[in-house]
């Protein structure tokens, strides 16, 4: 009786969805070799060709079609099966796959994850820094924490608080951009993000509407470093407040909800002793910040 081969089964779903077997290899995190040979065994096992082999990449035959959704199927199953033992672990030792935004991460949360380290050295931390949101049902992550006004996932999900949002500059921009700018703002420089929409009708509500938004940075913690070095303004965490003392609230401008910060992790996890010690302690410590 032949038994599936397992072992390569992910290399042949990685090489299904990169398209080819070096970026099947980054996928997967194997190495080419080690790709290419799963592919071939797996189709020795067959007696069939899984993939049409081009200078284009790696495409799908028939077989291979065929093959693809009972692969992804009994990828679930393995993932699914996965969780379901780690909630069972009941003990305060391994690792916590964690995925965040660089936004919030180098100043804000790498202290509480260096105190974490402390109280609990037995438990380690993989930290992921994504812009992306990854996929916890999908086995990508363990945990994650992700700025969202709702969390529609089929995920465990922790509402912290609503994000306080403020729009900024640097004490030296405020004292010589301000003096020099003309009525409405104009000759003001606005570092926007790239919902440019919900900034342009900010700009004509606001104080200053002639203000020339002229920059777009995705990553929020890059911006306040912008406007720290006193390039121009932008709207920030009211939280930067205390990680970036260069930062002043722009004049005329209030401070306003933006979206809520969750904590998300797989509802199998929830009961392991070792996440939801990494939980709680996450949670605690973003609270004590949010009402300093």
């Amino acid at each position: 009786m032949r038994t599936f081969d397992w072992e390569q089964l992910p290399h042949f779903l990685a090489v299904a969805r990169a398209g080819s077997l070096r970026a099947a290899a980054q996928l997967s995190g194997a190495n080419y070799g080690t790709v290419n040979r799963g592919i071939q065994a797996l189709e020795a096992s067959y007696g069939a060709r899984l993939f049409h082999r081009s200078k284009r990449g790696f495409t799908l035959t028939e077989v291979g079609e065929a093959l693809l959704p009972l692969a992804e199927e009994a990828e679930q199953k393995i993932i699914a099966a996965r969780k379901r033992v780690e909630g069972l672990d009941r003990s305060e030792v391994g690792k916590i796959r964690f995925s965040l935004t660089p936004t919030i991460a180098y100043d804000l949360i790498a202290p509480i994850l260096a105190a974490f380290s402390a109280r609990y050295p037995e438990i380690d931390i993989e930290v992921r820094l994504t812009a992306e949101v990854e996929s916890i049902t999908n086995d990508e992550t363990d945990v994650s924490l992700r700025a969202a006004r709702d969390v529609t996932d089929d995920v465990v999900a922790r509402k912290l608080f609503p994000l306080q949002l403020a729009a900024y500059a640097s004490q030296n921009y405020l004292a010589s951009a301000f003096t020099r700018a003309g009525a409405d703002g104009e000759g003001l420089t606005w570092i926007g993000s790239p919902d440019n929409d919900g900034i342009k009708s900010f700009l004509a509500q606001s104080a200053f509407p002639k203000a020339t938004l002229r920059h777009v940075v995705a990553d929020g913690y890059m911006r306040a470093q912008l406007v720290s070095l006193g390039t121009g303004l932008s709207h920030l965490p009211v939280l930067f407040e205390q990680t970036h003392p260069d930062l002043r609230r722009v004049p005329g401008t209030e401070v306003f909800s933006g979206p809520s910060l969750w904590i998300l992790l797989h509802s199998d996890l929830r009961k392991t002793v070792r996440v939801r010690r990494f939980v709680d302690f996450l949670a605690a410590e973003l609270l004590k910040l949010n009402k300093a």
